[in-house]
């Protein structure tokens, strides 16, 4: 049986509209997001309790085989750029294949990231030293001249 992938993308966006602006209810614990996009480019989302369903299976199965097609056009940017003879019709099309790997790695990255046990963290790009149980008084200090 074949599957339609946009059918999917309809399902799993009417799940994501239904649980949006909403805090997730112990049914819906986990909202991961899928390594394709529905209609207009617009994520989809899958709700469960990850038990590892159908759906999460073939997530988890596109992700696979978007990570090693990533790594093989890796491999094939680093041949073409070492060779130093290319038209610039070859380059225009190795950066459109660059560009939609990166965009389906970074999805997977979003997703995985968004289904990690740890999430205290509130902006990653805040760094906080109270974990370490120190204060400044540890730190190296610059002499008071050399910050000029």
């Amino acid at each position: 049986m074949a599957i339609n992938p946009m059918e999917i993308n309809d399902m799993t966006q009417a799940i994501g509209s239904r649980i949006r602006g909403t805090e997730p209810s112990a049914r819906y614990a986990e909202v991961r997001l899928l390594p394709w996009a529905g209609s207009g480019g617009k994520p989809c989302y899958l709700s469960g309790d990850g038990s590892g369903g159908y759906l999460s299976r073939l997530a988890d199965n596109m992700e696979a085989v978007q990570l090693g097609l990533a790594a093989d056009l890796i491999k094939e940017a680093r041949t073409v750029l070492d060779a130093r003879k290319w038209t610039p019709g070859e380059l225009h099309l190795l950066a459109v294949q660059l560009t939609e790997a990166l965009t389906d790695v970074h999805r997977v990255a979003e997703s995985r990231g968004g289904r990690l046990a740890d999430t205290s963290w509130t902006d990653p790009d805040v760094i906080d030293d109270t974990d370490e149980g120190g204060d400044d008084q540890d730190l190296p200090q610059l002499p008071a001249e050399s910050s000029g």
